[in-house]
């Protein structure tokens, strides 16, 4: 006879998985984030709120969390999995290169954030080493929230993200001290702090130099026999052990485990595996770090929070107001302009997830009151909840405060006038400007155009011929001379703005010779299509170009070199020309190992040069 089940024991995973399936997808339709999605359903079936009428009516005990100690373990997973992937993001070079915002201006934020709150709590009567505490919390933002709320708009490599990400990883570094601090406060012996302090920033070096020197020989070798083995599921089981044990090499020396995955993620960001263990975890990320936020939601009293809501509703726009009269100020005095300053500031004003779990220690340790610690929980929460709010503010202020400048004189150039036979160089980057020094050299008439005002007006005070416009508009193409133009060569590097451009040139002039530009084999086929004389793929003139090199340098005659360049183009194009040429012979074109198949490349076909 099988065992009773019980029942009672499942239902908070119940819970989660339900809200994880149903519930935050429809309200992500809605804009809401998952992160909020879940605090909002944490705080609805938590005892502050459903959770706490089930001594009423019994029958909400089984859609609602009477006891959150159950979710802990996989609410604290949830953290250590968002700062892997992090530190897998991040890589030690692109930490590098963004030194000067992360030491600098992240710094100064959590320094002077963390002092003027821990001043002002100090001052409304809480003590010392809790207004520490609260200052160092409620500095903090949200990374789970304003990350995913800029990916999610591709805004994470526009300035005002990778200032924002900058800021947000320095604060994310910043949880450690804080949490040596809290072990240290609650040593009541007189002068033990700053010796306790000292001694747990120690271990945590240690920790971190253990992790390093372990992973540096063991993680690539280890995940090179385990991929060897091609078995997804060895795989996903390793990734996961090397994030949860890194954690707890960590937390035996008394660190946070969140540190250690950090490190671990640092570690194999350069790796080859990086990508396949990014996308091995997500799933888990997802599902941990929502039960993070959802047990976060449990511990928000709704009902203190409706019996207050003045107090709250001050305390969380007063917290708002002086990250970003701090924060504002600080960005511009890195060089950033003053829309970046105000856009960072207005998303970096709410406090973030790791002031829950500070809050959560530091009451745990009795250096923060039960009181303090569910107020700046509750306050946390609502703060969070207005990251997209901001947002939009921010968008809005940043388009009202935009000064129009007068139209650069040199954009207003239009292009000459020319009797006879030209050619149309559309794109004046790096390529576009190689191709209008080739056309030059041999005395070729061209005219270039582009459509970055910025750089076209610089270029022109520099004496290039280049001129502004979009050469997606018809009528500015016939001012180019499109109907009479020997040529159009297109060097765009976006494949869709290319495509484009040569359906309407070859609208206008059905003879023109195009030529463009593309991506890949594929792309090229697609050109083709669209009537495109010639289409160059980028990776197939790379691979003609290494096949040439490695035959001079070998000592092959150069005139078989060239013949034999000339020979494999033609073959390439007339792949790729065919209408119905299907992707396995293209492939299997590229990929051709026979000697005199090899070719150099050039910028444009030597047939149409």
């Amino acid at each position: 006879m099988a065992a009773a089940v019980e029942l009672a024991a499942y239902k908070d995973v119940l819970i989660i998985l339900a809200s994880t399936a149903v519930t935050v997808p429809l309200l992500k339709r809605l804009g809401i984030s998952p992160a909020l999605a879940f605090l909002g359903i944490g705080a609805l079936v938590g005892p502050g709120a459903l959770g706490g009428m089930a001594g009423t009516w019994p029958w909400l005990s089984w859609i609602t969390v009477t006891d959150s100690r159950q979710i802990g373990t996989f609410a604290e997973l949830g953290v250590v999995f968002l700062l892997f992937l992090i530190g897998l993001e991040l890589s030690y070079e692109r930490l590098t290169r963004m030194k000067r915002l992360v030491l600098g201006l992240g710094s100064l934020q959590v320094v002077l954030t963390a002092t003027v709150i821990a001043c002002v709590a100090w001052w409304v009567g809480r003590p010392v080493a809790a207004a520490l505490l609260v200052g160092g919390a409620l500095a903090l933002s949200s990374t789970a929230v304003v990350v995913e709320h800029l990916a999610e708009q591709k805004r994470l490599t526009t300035t005002s993200g990778r200032t924002t990400f900058a800021v947000l990883l320095m604060q994310d570094l910043a949880v450690i001290p804080l949490l040596f601090l809290i072990g240290a406060l609650s040593q009541r012996q007189e002068g033990s702090v700053a010796l306790g302090l000292v001694m747990a920033i120690g271990q945590g070096i240690l920790a971190v130099l253990v992790v390093v020197a372990v992973g540096r020989r063991v993680l690539r070798p280890f995940l090179r026999q385990v991929s060897a083995l091609h078995e997804p599921q060895v795989f996903m089981a390793a990734a996961i052990l090397i994030v949860v044990g890194t954690g707890v090499v960590t937390a035996a020396f008394g660190v946070s485990m969140a540190l250690g995955a950090f490190v671990a993620g640092l570690l194999l960001a350069e790796t080859e595996y990086r990508r396949a263990i990014e996308a091995t975890l997500q799933p888990f990320k997802g599902i941990l770090l929502g039960a993070f936020f959802f047990s976060v939601g449990l511990s928000i009293d709704v009902k203190a929070l409706f019996a207050a809501p003045l107090a709250y509703a001050l305390a969380v726009a007063a917290l708002i107001a002086l990250k970003i009269a701090i924060l504002v100020p600080l960005v511009r005095a890195f060089g950033q302009s003053w829309p970046v300053a105000i856009r960072s500031a207005l998303l970096l004003g709410p406090a973030g997830e790791f002031a829950f779990v500070t809050m959560g220690q530091a009451t745990a340790a009795g250096v923060v009151s039960p009181e303090t610690g569910a107020f700046i929980t509750t306050m946390t929460a609502i703060s969070m909840a207005t990251v997209p709010l901001l947002d939009r503010f921010g968008a809005w202020i940043t388009g009202r405060l935009a000064v129009k400048a007068a139209p650069d004189p040199e954009l207003a150039v239009g292009p000459p006038t020319a009797a006879g036979k030209r050619v149309i160089v559309v794109g004046y980057g790096r390529v576009g400007q190689l191709v209008c020094e080739m056309l030059a050299r041999h005395q070729v008439p061209y005219v270039a155009v582009d459509s970055d005002p910025r750089e076209i007006a610089h270029l022109r005070r520099r004496g290039h011929a280049v001129f502004f416009g979009d050469a997606n508009n018809g009528p500015f193409l016939e001012q180019c001379g499109i109907r009479d133009a020997a040529s159009l060569v297109l060097t765009l590097h976006t494949g869709g703005a290319l495509d484009e451009i040569a359906q309407v040139a070859r609208s206008l002039n059905p003879g023109l010779t195009i030529i463009a530009r593309a991506r890949d084999a594929d792309h090229a086929k697609q050109l083709y299509s669209l009537g495109v004389t010639d289409a160059v793929p980028e990776t197939i003139e790379a691979s003609l170009q290494l096949s040439e090199a490695v035959l001079f340098d070998l000592g092959v005659p150069a005139g078989k070199v060239i013949a034999s360049v000339h020979e494999r183009r033609d073959a390439f194009r007339r792949e790729l020309q065919d209408a119905g040429v299907d992707e396995a012979r293209v492939r299997n074109a590229v990929r051709s190992t026979h000697p005199e198949n090899a070719a150099p490349a050039r910028v444009l076909p030597t047939s149409r040069s």
